[in-house]
């Protein structure tokens, strides 16, 4: 894929749409906002593996440069990529939830009540459905002996406490969310064709996501979260987690977000996980903030995709 996006930026030139409407994209076309190269990455992904291109798809599994075919394949299939370009990436990274598995064990260790799921940019809902997978960590698996999807990042530091958790309820909300079957071939798209552990890990995830149909709300995630923490759930702990989504929240809606679990927490016990971006490298932090009381606990780092985790949280307290 890097030698493809290479070819494509030094040869595509003007001349038939699809290449018109990229050299003249209208926008910030970089991952800080539109992420154009990202988009024609996908649809050229997408016409593979929905059978249109079979040429491009015998270029992607020699390994070899697939420019030349790649460009042919654009002239082909105007409609189908100029309709995909309109639309941003949109992702469901299914490793990130070896951090929220882990996460969920120390909650339960530490406060021995069930849990109620709240995730803010849930995309499909993959990562909604984290306690039907396996995480092994340390020789240990943490998660059912016949779990649908097997989670296996590098490990360093203490493993999480044996404490299962127990779901009540769970619930996502995003402003465009994808469903596990119509969405399909869109979640698969974004991942590329010379990563075939995390096309197969994303398919046997869409595979348990379309029976388990987590639900995922079409909203405003501040207003979401607002409307779900006013009625909350009696003896459960309530975790509201996010997986490199808050950055892209307006500071407003962050602000509310925030501002709800503040609120929230005078009528239930609250946990938030945030496995965001933040000052420091590698990876992403690993943060938990618990009410009552606002405490914060840092547990670590991971990376953005789930490849490594390094878990430095602290013994907790029962």
């Amino acid at each position: 894929m890097q030698r493809l996006m290479a070819g494509l930026a030094d040869r595509l030139g003007p001349g038939d749409p699809v290449a018109d409407m990229v050299l003249g994209w209208v926008g910030d076309p970089s991952s800080r906002a539109d992420s154009l190269p990202l988009r024609l990455a996908g649809g050229l992904h997408a016409l593979t593996l929905s059978g249109q291109a079979p040429a491009l798809a015998a270029a992607y599994a020699t390994g070899q440069d697939p420019t030349d075919t790649a460009l042919a394949t654009i002239r082909q299939h105007p409609t189908f990529l100029l309709d995909w370009l309109k639309s941003p990436p949109q992702t469901n990274e299914v490793r990130r939830s070896a951090a929220v598995i882990a996460a969920a064990h120390w909650l339960t260790a530490r406060f021995g009540l069930p849990l109620v799921l709240y995730e803010l940019g849930a995309s499909a809902g993959l990562n909604l459905c984290w306690d039907h997978y396996a995480l092994h960590a340390g020789g240990k698996c943490f998660g059912p002996a016949d779990a649908a999807v097997t989670l296996a990042p590098a490990w360093t530091g203490p493993l999480p406490p044996v404490a299962k958790p127990v779901i009540l309820d769970r619930r996502g909300v995003d402003l465009n969310p994808l469903d596990p079957v119509a969405d399909r071939l869109r979640l698969l798209a974004f991942l590329w064709p010379d990563q075939p552990d995390r096309l197969a890990r994303t398919a046997a995830a869409l595979d348990l996501a379309a029976r388990v149909r987590p639900p995922v709300d079409r909203a405003d995630a501040a207003d979401w979260l607002e409307t779900c923490l006013s009625r909350p759930a009696e003896g459960a702990l309530h975790l509201i987690f996010h997986t490199v989504a808050w950055q892209y929240f307006p500071p407003a809606t962050q602000a509310r977000a925030l501002a709800a679990m503040d609120t929230a927490n005078r009528r239930s016990t609250i946990a938030r996980l945030s496995m965001e971006a933040d000052s420091h490298n590698p990876g992403a932090g690993l943060t938990l903030t618990l009410w009552p009381g606002g405490e914060t606990i840092r547990l670590g780092r991971a990376d953005f995709h789930g490849r490594w985790v390094d878990w430095q949280a602290p013994r907790p307290r029962p």
